[in-house]
């Protein structure tokens, strides 16, 4: 029985996170219309650059528009229609984007 459980489990994961992925484009693609491609030239200087921001940071964030607890019209409308899956896939996605606030690291650098 457990043996099934581990292997259900190990074939589903990817699936799982394949499913976060391919929702990326069509959810970034709404960012982009304020925050700029890949989230590094917004089209106002008032809105954040998205692009090699902490991952962290930017899931927290969207948790907190998300919850009302940081406020910003815009932001809490957009965030209240992602899921938790969708901000961290978010998240992850614009933390790796080149931008000024990108920082290689020696995982990316080994990586390329």
């Amino acid at each position: 029985m457990k043996r099934t459980i581990i292997t259900t489990l190990l074939v589903l994961a990817p699936v799982t996170s394949f499913a976060a992925e391919a929702v990326v484009p069509e959810k970034a693609a709404l960012c982009t219309a304020c925050h700029g491609e890949a989230g590094a030239k917004p089209i106002a200087p008032t809105y954040p650059v998205l692009a090699g921001q902490y991952g962290d940071y930017l899931a927290q964030a969207l948790h907190e528009y998300k919850a009302g607890t940081r406020k910003n019209a815009v932001m809490g409308a957009q965030a209240a229609m992602l899921s938790d899956d969708e901000i961290k896939a978010l998240a992850d996605y614009f933390s790796l984007q080149d931008g000024p606030l990108y920082t290689p690291s020696v995982g990316d650098a080994a990586a390329k």
